[in-house]
């Protein structure tokens, strides 16, 4: 099964938000969509004004998205100087495990490699999200565990993970 990944449209912002409050909301992060954090990453059409966006595509419906920030940008979390990196990596949880995190993933290392400036890609992920930690294990990303924090509104720990360029 061939994903393409490409930046967002407008036409993929109800599927982008649908994903991301079912991956969010089926990994326990969150009980509802009624959370502050929630309703703000639901707003895809802000986000994707406000920061580049991707998506994978199989067969013409999207299945999963990123956010790609750097240092001092609006959805920048913990991007260094010198640093791409990306947020809110879903894939429906009905394609999970089937190639379209690590499609996104390469398709952002390839970016980053072309973006002057950019010497590491970093990201958080949750950190019962096994599966996700092992992806990027594999793709080369070591953990910086002195960079890791918590979730404001429920304090559960986040990862974070980087990979030099």
């Amino acid at each position: 099964m061939s994903t393409t990944v490409r930046p967002i449209t407008e036409a993929d912002y109800d599927a982008v938000a649908r994903i991301t409050a079912d991956a969010y909301l089926g990994a326990g992060y969150f009980d509802s969509i009624d959370y502050p954090y929630m309703r703000q990453i639901m707003r895809v059409r802000e986000r994707a004004a406000a920061a580049p966006m991707i998506v994978a595509e199989r067969d013409g419906v999207v299945v999963g998205s990123a956010t790609l920030a750097v240092f001092g940008d609006k959805w920048a979390d913990i991007a260094l100087e010198d640093e791409m990196e990306f947020r809110l990596l879903v894939v429906d949880p009905a394609v999970q495990r089937s190639g379209a995190g690590k499609a996104m993933v390469t398709w952002i290392l390839a970016h980053a490699r072309a973006t002057p400036g950019i010497a590491a890609v970093s990201l958080t992920t949750g950190d019962n999200w096994h599966g996700a930690h092992a992806l990027y294990q594999k793709l080369g990303f070591s953990r910086a565990p002195e960079r890791d924090w918590p979730i404001p509104e429920n304090g559960k720990m986040l990862r974070v993970y980087r990979m030099e360029l």
